[in-house]
């Protein structure tokens, strides 16, 4: 089969909706994975009508390793191989004090964010390291909070910290298999996930106070994440920070 084979995870709104589509524009078969299998029909109906090849849709909840499993399961199954992960499932929690944050909520945020990324990048080492020609890429969905936190964001801001290390122990540990492992941290893209950032008086800010924050197209994710999966498998973007210009990330606020 010539066309590349990708899996987006959180595919069916968002980076992850604008990602699909990048993909499938780039002429990759592209595997919808989300909680909801009816986002991720949409998706799949707005690539077609625009001329893409096909997407599989497989509704997968990362936070569960037996949905996980079904995920590569069928990936192989119709494809037989994998070329391209993008590790991009997450969620945040309520914005509350340390102390308020609810252990369940810490649980869950875990569970979906860094644990449901280590399966699914094992899965994927797993087809990758097998299947001819050996290789393929993983990208992880680290975010702007890799690097630094929001106001009452620890349990967010503490697992796409740990986002980091695991690509960089994923980038070390499968160049055996010519596999590549990098991160795309995500600053203000305009999806549904940062709508507050531009209602009201905005999001707080480190010094107390609220203020409206710009946003950038999503598709300029999407724009990235081909860019890096457009690379032969001995070149590998480790880390690549995409943002709105003027979001207040770069000094201090």
């Amino acid at each position: 089969m010539s066309a590349k084979i990708a899996i987006v995870t959180g595919a069916g709104s968002g980076v992850g909706r604008a990602v699909s589509h990048a993909l499938a524009k780039a002429s990759y078969n592209v595997v919808l994975a989300g909680r909801r299998k009816e986002p991720l029909d949409t998706v799949a109906g707005e690539i077609k009508a625009a001329g893409g090849p096909e997407p599989l849709v497989v509704p997968t909840d990362v936070s569960q390793r037996d949905s996980i499993l079904a995920l590569f399961a069928a990936t192989k199954s119709k494809y037989g191989r994998l070329d391209v992960l993008f590790n991009n499932a997450g969620m945040g929690a309520p914005p509350v004090p340390i102390e308020e944050l609810p252990f369940e909520t810490w649980q869950q945020v875990v569970a979906t964010n860094l644990t449901g990324m280590f399966l699914c990048t094992q899965e994927a080492i797993k087809i990758m390291k097998d299947q001819k020609p050996q290789g393929g890429r993983i990208i992880n969905n680290g975010s702007i909070s890799a690097h630094a936190p929001r106001p009452f964001s620890i349990a967010y801001t503490s697992t796409k910290h740990a986002v980091t290390g695991l690509t960089k122990s994923t980038s070390l540990d499968t160049r055996k298999y010519n596999i590549c492992c990098g991160q795309v941290d995500i600053g203000n893209a305009a999806t549904p996930m940062t709508d507050r950032m531009v209602v009201g008086d905005g999001v707080p800010q480190p010094n107390g106070t609220k203020m409206i924050e710009p946003r950038m197209g999503a598709e300029n994710v999407g724009a990235a994440v081909v860019y890096m999966a457009s690379l032969p498998l001995d070149a590998n973007v480790l880390f690549m920070t995409v943002m709105a210009n003027t979001m207040p990330f770069v000094g201090r606020g």
